[in-house]
């Protein structure tokens, strides 16, 4: 298999039955003198769990490639010895670092090219991309990001997944966790999940929505008492929210 496609950072995916395969990979690409991470996550939001989850996938790792130095990073370590590895890892003296997702951000390692990212259907669409940006940031290297996938995914892990492979545009990327997860509430708390619209949707009729806003505006100010009771309606208070 050749991970090191063209472009900047390219991504695939492949299902955890190629593991061994992965490993062997990641082992030639250490030899060639280039760096790589492997992501372990973790459905429990849990620091503790993850910690024992990347403990058990850094010691399986170092059994398979004994000949590659192996790196430890969680967010159970004490900031001295995380820093302390990072630097090992940037210097070259680590060429693997196993680590959960506290490296998504002001970790800058431009010599590594090589990320596995270990169920990536645990994780949203928008992390997915803040992790994969740690790779491909050396000018003119060639970077691969790997999703390495269970074998039942749900639609949703099966779309996140797909997007990351077509598209590095972080827009993009935004705009499609957006339609997968949903706006939330524009009111309410809830920062996630579909809004309570019947017809409109935020991303394909954004333009739509614009001119029904200034439409709306518009009857607002022209008709107070019809503004009066859409306010009480939405918001429940007899205030005076339009324009004198």
């Amino acid at each position: 298999m050749n991970f090191l496609q063209e472009g900047t950072v390219s991504t695939s995916s492949r299902p955890n039955s190629m593991r061994n395969k992965i490993i062997n990979r990641v082992s030639e690409v250490c030899n060639e003198g280039q760096r790589a991470y492997w992501v372990c996550t973790l459905i429990e939001d849990s620091e503790e769990l993850e910690a024992q989850a990347a403990e058990e996938l850094y010691e399986d790792i170092s059994r398979e490639i004994p000949k590659i130095n192996v790196g430890l990073v969680h967010g159970k370590l004490n900031k001295k010895i995380k820093d302390s590895v990072i630097d090992s890892f940037r210097k070259g003296d680590i060429q693997l670092l196993v680590c959960t997702t506290v490296i998504e951000v002001g970790v800058d390692v431009p010599e590594a090219t090589l990320m596995i990212i270990e169920n990536p259907e645990r994780l949203g669409l928008s992390q997915l991309h803040q992790l994969r940006g740690r790779v491909g940031r050396k000018e003119n290297s060639q970077s691969h990001c790997l999703l390495l996938h269970g074998e039942n995914l749900s639609e949703s892990a099966k779309e996140r997944i797909k997007a990351m492979e077509e598209t590095n545009d972080g827009f993009k990327i935004a705009e499609k966790d957006l339609e997968l997860r949903g706006s939330g509430d524009i009111y309410g708390l809830r920062q996630s999940g579909m809004m309570n619209l019947k017809i409109a949707n935020p991303i394909r009729d954004s333009e739509l929505l614009e001119e029904a806003q200034v439409r709306a505006i518009e009857i607002a100010k022209n008709n107070k008492k019809l503004a009066y009771s859409l306010v009480d309606r939405w918001i429940g208070t007899k205030l005076d929210y339009s324009d004198s």
